[in-house]
């Protein structure tokens, strides 16, 4: 067991360091970091945010509708562990929300509603410059495993690394129209979410779901697929599954 989460893991990091090209999806990225968050570490659902021009956080991905909508009471509220973590560039470890209910006493109630018992923040960081924070829930109250804390660091890292790479590092200006890009097309997918689930009368994560392998399977970014959604230029039934016939 442990060699096959050693391989997934070495496999995650690879395809993490394939961003590295020109052009590369942001959103695509961090819906794929979230997701391999749950699937290597001991953990039920993550989120991700991340600061715009100005500094304020945005949204960008969840694993799961739960960890979205509690992600959208913190940034609504201002109050929660993945904000302090982008404040201070640190980790921020709650083990037991119900033990530490003063710490973020609003927040605790919504996470708590959701099923959510535990919560640790990671900060997308490099060097002094913090674009972010992940945050990582879990149903049941408890530590990490040892080595999961710096594994899930590790991994906040090279998607940081990914955003901030070379050209962005050289021109700021570069930096601020890739995150700004990024969040703006958080905006259309959400848009195309919700039209696609409404005329397939599936869940938004449904929809989700088959946006991404459409794009995925005809070389698309995420963003292009949902943009064309969003401006009535693709034709949804490509993307919605097959209608079973009604009976007769």
């Amino acid at each position: 067991m442990a060699a096959v989460l050693e391989r997934r893991m070495a496999e995650t990091f690879v395809e993490l360091a394939d961003t590295l090209v020109v052009g590369f999806d942001v959103i695509d990225l961090l819906h794929t970091l979230t997701e391999r968050c749950v699937e290597l570490l001991d953990v039920d659902a993550a989120g991700i945010l991340l600061a715009d021009q100005r500094g304020t956080l945005n949204l960008v991905a969840a694993s799961t509708e739960q960890a979205r909508l509690l992600e959208l009471f913190q940034l609504q509220d201002e109050e929660g562990p993945c904000l302090d973590c982008h404040r201070t560039g640190s980790l921020v470890d709650c083990p037991d929300l119900s033990a530490m209910p003063q710490r973020w006493p609003r927040f605790t109630v919504v996470a708590r509603a959701q099923g959510f018992a535990a919560v640790i923040a990671v900060p997308m960081r490099l060097r002094d410059e913090v674009v972010g924070a992940m945050n990582l829930f879990r149903f049941e109250p408890g530590d990490l495993p040892p080595g999961s804390a710096r594994m899930a660091q590790a991994l906040a890292d090279i998607a940081t690394i990914s955003i901030l790479h070379e050209r962005a590092l050289t021109q700021r200006g570069v930096l601020v129209e890739q995150l700004q890009s990024a969040l703006n097309s958080r905006i259309v997918i959400e848009q195309a979410k919700g039209i696609l689930a409404e005329r397939g009368q599936i869940t938004v994560e449904a929809a989700f779901l088959h946006m991404r392998a459409h794009a995925r399977a005809n070389n698309r970014g995420l963003s292009e697929i949902a943009r064309a959604i969003a401006d009535r230029t693709l034709d949804i039934e490509d993307l919605l599954p097959p209608r079973s016939p009604v009976a007769e």
